[in-house]
């Protein structure tokens, strides 16, 4: 390849990388507090909810996300077309554009977000549970009230807890929005697929690779520093219920 294609496929995959972008950060936006959500639903000692939140985790973990990504592209006609649908799910998904770029959007979100929940409520469930009653018994002998106790002692923990398996789950989204190439959607992946028979060459997939290595190198230092700061922040609060207890002892 020349220098010149070299150059034109470069300014491609950088026009694509809005679409990429867009697939990670709206997941990141909806599946991180759907996951909490989901991480309290399972710890709910009414058994009935807490075995649904069980079930939908072991699917949504049990199953691959390229095919969970296909099924939510393509359940819309199969489902309209369903003996067993109701008349006001028919009617209500009747009026769907299944060839509406939007919708191809929507759907491969929705599965994207549906899957990284899953993944996040179980990391945020043991962050929670790892936290010592001790702890919120010894805050409330110091004088916190309960919003002191949780934003000032207890969350730091639990963040500081999560953080470096959320950090590795967010690496990996990075490098699962390449399977929306599948469904088609026109991202960095999909793009580079389309131009290999176009160049005769691998060189738009190793082009492709090196990006999404960039964008995973970015967040892997952001997240250290977010890291090294939450650690910063956790043992200067225990430092300070350190010296009130001292002061109280001495008094």
């Amino acid at each position: 390849m020349t220098s010149e294609q070299i150059s034109t496929l470069f300014g491609l995959m950088l026009e694509y990388t809005v679409p990429t972008m867009k697939i990670f950060g709206f997941t990141l936006l909806y599946s991180i507090p759907l996951g909490m959500v989901v991480a309290l639903l399972k710890m709910c000692k009414f058994k009935p909810v807490s075995w649904l939140t069980n079930v939908y985790i072991l699917i949504m973990r049990g199953t691959p996300l390229l095919l969970q990504l296909i099924v939510a592209q393509y359940s819309v006609p199969y489902i309209i077309k369903s003996d067993i649908c109701p008349d006001f799910l028919r009617n209500m998904l009747s009026g769907v554009d299944i060839r509406n770029e939007s919708y191809t959007f929507n759907m491969m979100l929705f599965a994207f977000v549906l899957n990284y929940a899953a993944y996040f409520a179980e990391i945020f469930r043991g962050g929670i549970e790892s936290i010592p009653k001790g702890q919120y018994e010894a805050a409330g002998a110091l004088g916190f009230n309960k919003v002191q106790t949780f934003f000032r002692i207890i969350l730091p923990q639990v963040v500081q807890g999560v953080l470096p398996a959320s950090s590795n789950e967010i690496i990996t989204l990075v490098k699962d929005t390449s399977l929306a190439s599948a469904i088609p959607y026109m991202e960095i992946m999909y793009i580079a697929k389309k131009q290999v028979p176009t160049y005769a060459s691998l060189l738009p997939l190793f082009m492709a690779g090196l990006f999404y290595f960039v964008f995973a190198s970015l967040l892997t230092v952001l997240l250290s520093a977010v890291e090294r700061c939450f650690t910063h922040t956790w043992k200067r609060n225990i430092k300070h219920i350190a010296r009130r207890l001292f002061k109280r002892g001495n008094a």
